[in-house]
């Protein structure tokens, strides 16, 4: 069930950016591992993180500002071992830190037109508490775009959602930075971290960091959130059996309860190499399933 949204640029939230320094030659952002340091008038690679070059602000102006909002089956997320059958308020904003060449997202998270260019519908944190509880839903789940750049949002209205005895839930990249991470994980009750491969110079050639991913989904487990996982198997990128059986031990290392799901790709947005072949795909659940609990195939 979609929600057609619909802004009111009148709105200000008055949310301050948080986790930078200025520099000499601009600021430094702290928020995900990247570090982006962001010239005067411009933004870090997320595209959405701006500084004011007069050392007063580095501002991200689409804090609490969404592109899509809709009620999800909570197994959409994925997350299938976490409240099954139940549905989940979705919000996704704009704007990503990684630059995957496949991605499904890319509408919003790298719109052609920039961040500027999509259509937002502002929500106080407060009025979006008020709508989960009038649809009757019980949890609120950041996602779509990367989630993690709409921070000081989530720490606002986290804490009010779960006085409403309201979930948070986040499907992220995991590629945030440790200064975040230590107030996350206390508000935090599920994610859906995507793996992206156990390739680290493909991950670096995508803008992320498989330490940094790693270490996010073993801080998240430790500190009690539901997890699950979704490596997409991409050919050419993610679909190395040598690779994927390393990311198989270290997940059966954590936990082997720890859900994966294996997701099927798609040509998309940069990426036009043909669909996964399932056959790889059932023999990748076969191995997975050697020493994990709960496996799932999506996509097939």
């Amino acid at each position: 069930m979609a929600i057609d949204p619909a802004i009111d640029p009148a709105i200000d939230l008055k949310i301050e950016a948080r986790w930078w320094a200025k520099e000499e030659k601009g600021a430094r952002c702290g928020l995900c591992f990247h570090r982006c340091l962001v010239p005067a008038g411009a933004h870090g690679l997320c595209g959405v993180r701006e500084y004011d070059g007069k050392g007063k602000n580095l501002s991200s102006p689409y804090l609490g500002r969404f592109s899509s909002c809709a009620v999800d089956p909570i197994e959409k997320k994925p997350l299938y071992h976490w409240r099954p059958g139940s549905k989940i308020f979705s919000l996704g904003s704009v704007g990503c830190n990684m630059r995957c060449p496949f991605c499904q997202n890319h509408a919003i998270s790298h719109p052609a037109g920039g961040t500027g260019s999509v259509r937002l519908l502002t929500l106080e944190p407060e009025e979006l508490v008020a709508r989960v509880r009038d649809m009757g839903l019980s949890a609120v789940a950041w996602t779509y775009n990367e989630p993690t750049l709409q921070a000081e949002y989530i720490l606002r209205a986290a804490p009010l959602l779960k006085k409403a005895r309201i979930a948070v839930a986040l499907v992220t990249n995991g590629m945030w930075g440790p200064e975040f991470a230590g107030e996350l994980a206390p508000l935090l009750d599920a994610a859906n971290v995507d793996v992206k491969t156990f390739d680290a110079a493909q991950y670096s050639a995508m803008g992320g960091s498989l330490d940094v991913v790693r270490e996010n989904v073993e801080n998240l487990v430790r500190a009690g959130v539901h997890v699950e996982l979704t490596n997409l198997v991409v050919p050419g990128i993610s679909d190395s059996r040598i690779g994927f059986r390393t990311m198989v031990d270290w997940i059966a290392g954590i936990g082997p309860e720890i859900p994966l799901h294996i997701s099927r790709y798609f040509p998309a947005y940069n990426h036009s190499a043909p669909p996964t072949d399932v056959a790889l795909m059932r023999d990748f659940a076969a191995l997975a399933g050697q020493k994990l609990t709960h496996v799932h195939l999506g996509n097939v």
